[in-house]
């Protein structure tokens, strides 16, 4: 591949990767297909070898196949791309950190996770994981970076006039994603990469994780039911009702099950755990991860959703962006070393963001695209943390509400912040 790496673009995850070079024998980073997983290891190595290279009829996976040691030889970083086509790389890669027991030696890629038969070891302390994302809008240029969401949640803020935001703007961001891939691509067209995606991963990925022969029109019923439920908590019941009442079809449980377990090891989803236990808090909550895919366009490819149908339908819009700014948060989140959640209660108190960092403090952020819902997210966000710690638990450290349609990032008389989604950076 031999990229120019004059010309590469950078990435949030570029920092850590470098810090895990230094620290692991080898790095290894998985993440959804056409997120830039490839490129961004190349501009960090000095060889490589790339599995899923079809020159030659596929050469390199058959010589790796035959000689594993080959694929280790080279400059080093070695990337070792989509290492996961031959299993025995893991091993093998983890028997060479040893013996040379030196660091940053090895930079595997993968777009989907074999199961643990084949491998021997699981790479614990010498082989470090990083999961990469497809781009946040900071990464692909549409978000002025004016506010550091690290700096937001230490409660460093400055009030800064943030430029106006165009809806159809917005629209357009959910529909054509944080693909490299389609970043230059016309209006007319963002929406052709997220359903080729969809249906690479149907009709040849899906096939071949596992050996088996799945139903892909059975998969495809249950990716349209995912997308119908994006950014909700419904459960894999849900699921088989929604199926069942809009596309008068129907999968047994065990079947979604298997489904959704090959889906995430694809990194299809990524979906946001429940926070609650370092709130401390002797309310009771709920359990249930919120539903996402690796990035809010597939939900719009799976539903044939375009900027303007996207604009006709608010309802719609607020689930998407939504997972829009989910996706960035975590990404942002992940780079300075914080993890992203959600919290939902049994008295239906919802926060539609928790960011706990490092330290233990947490930040509660609520979701609107129009800034006629700012009053009432804040609202919100100052009743559900207060009754937290009326419960006994720790108060979050920052409140803040992540806003579409706004253009100034500033903190509001009771407290809460408000920040454009446009605005924010890592």
């Amino acid at each position: 591949m031999a990229i120019d790496k004059s010309k590469y673009k950078p990435r949030v995850i570029d920092k850590t990767i470098i810090e895990f070079l230094a620290t692991f024998g080898a790095v290894c980073i998985e993440g959804p297909k056409w997120c830039g997983k490839t490129w961004t290891s190349s501009y960090h190595s000095n060889s490589e070898f790339l599995i899923a290279d079809p020159a030659y009829n596929f050469r390199n996976k058959e010589l790796a196949t035959i000689s594993v040691a080959t694929t280790l030889e080279g400059k080093t970083p070695r990337l070792i791309d989509e290492w996961q086509e031959v299993p025995q790389i893991w091993d093998a890669v983890r028997y060479e950190v040893d013996k040379r027991a030196l660091k940053g030696q090895f930079i595997l890629t993968g777009s989907s996770t074999p199961k643990r038969k084949g491998l021997l070891h699981s790479g614990a302390g010498r082989i470090g994981k990083l999961r990469m994302h497809t781009m946040s809008l900071h990464e692909s240029g549409n978000s002025t970076g004016v506010v550091s969401l690290e700096e937001l949640c230490n409660g460093n803020i400055t009030p800064n006039m943030t430029g106006k935001v165009d809806i159809q703007n917005l629209a357009e961001y959910i529909v054509r994603g944080g693909w490299p891939g389609n970043m230059d691509t016309s209006v007319k067209n963002i929406a052709l990469l997220p359903e080729s995606y969809i249906n690479a991963i149907l009709d040849d990925d899906t096939q071949r994780i596992d050996d088996k022969k799945y139903d892909i029109t059975k998969m495809k019923l249950l990716l349209r039911s995912l997308a119908r439920n994006e950014s909700t908590t419904a459960t894999n019941a849900r699921l088989a009702n929604d199926i069942k009442e809009i596309d008068d079809e129907s999968i047994d449980s065990d079947t979604i099950s298997t489904y959704l377990d090959v889906f995430s090891r694809m990194f299809l989803l990524d979906n946001q755990p429940p926070f609650s236990t370092n709130i401390r808090s002797p309310i009771r909550v709920k359990q249930s991860e919120k539903r996402h895919f690796c990035d809010p366009s597939l939900a719009c490819a799976l539903l044939g959703i375009t900027p303007k149908k996207l604009i006709g339908d608010l309802n719609a819009f607020g689930f998407l962006f939504e997972a829009l700014c989910v996706r960035d948060l975590k990404i942002y989140a992940e780079s300075f070393g914080a993890l992203l959640y959600h919290y939902q209660d049994y008295s239906n108190r919802e926060i539609d963001a928790v960011i706990e960092m490092p330290n233990g403090k947490w930040c509660a952020f609520e979701i609107r695209l129009g800034a006629n819902k700012i009053d009432k997210a804040a609202k919100s966000l100052l009743n559900v943390c207060s009754k937290i710690v009326e419960g006994g638990g720790i108060a979050p450290s920052v409140m803040c509400v992540i806003c579409g349609l706004t253009n100034a990032a500033y903190k509001r008389d009771d407290g809460a912040y408000v920040v454009p989604i446009t605005a924010l950076k890592n």
